[in-house]
């Protein structure tokens, strides 16, 4: 990690690596964390292998899905890590993904409370890395993170 280009958040989820896993993998279970609430998500596509498409939309009240995010993902490995750019859209073109563009690396390990659950979001210039972290970085994939710990820690305890 590059302290002047990336940002990152890191945390224990007391859910088992795979439970953690088909929350970012299955559309349904992305759908219900992937958003800061009380917004809500509606995956369009999530095409788990290097090229594929990741798009997202979302509504404030649950009415007009309007995008969120139009994402290539860059590699999937199984349990372990996903990496994903807003740099190149779902249709392989050069995006234009508005002032933050970034590659996220999520990865996953096992830890002896559950998962080790990283975030690492890789910005081109330190400009946009603090465009980002003004913009609510923290806050937002903070927030969503405790969500998804959220939802997974009650599917593990079901």
């Amino acid at each position: 990690m590059n302290p002047d280009l990336d940002l990152a958040l890191e945390r224990v989820i007391r859910a088992p690596r795979a439970t953690v896993w088909a929350a970012w993998t299955d559309p349904s279970r992305l759908e219900r964390w992937w958003v800061p609430a009380p917004s809500r998500c509606r995956v369009d596509r999530l095409d788990l292998w290097p090229g594929g498409a990741f798009v997202t939309r979302m509504s404030d009240d649950g009415s007009e899905f309007v995008p969120h995010l139009d994402a290539c993902f860059l590699a999937v490995d199984e349990l372990e890590r996903l990496v994903f750019t807003t740099a190149i859209d779902s249709s392989w073109r050069p995006a234009n993904a508005g002032p933050i563009t970034m590659t996220a690396t999520i990865t996953l390990a096992d830890h002896p409370d559950g998962t080790d659950y990283r975030a690492i979001v890789r910005h081109g210039d330190p400009e946009t890395r603090a465009h980002h972290e003004k913009a609510g970085f923290a806050e937002g994939w903070g927030t969503v993170a405790g969500q998804l710990a959220a939802f997974t820690e009650g599917t593990a305890a079901r």
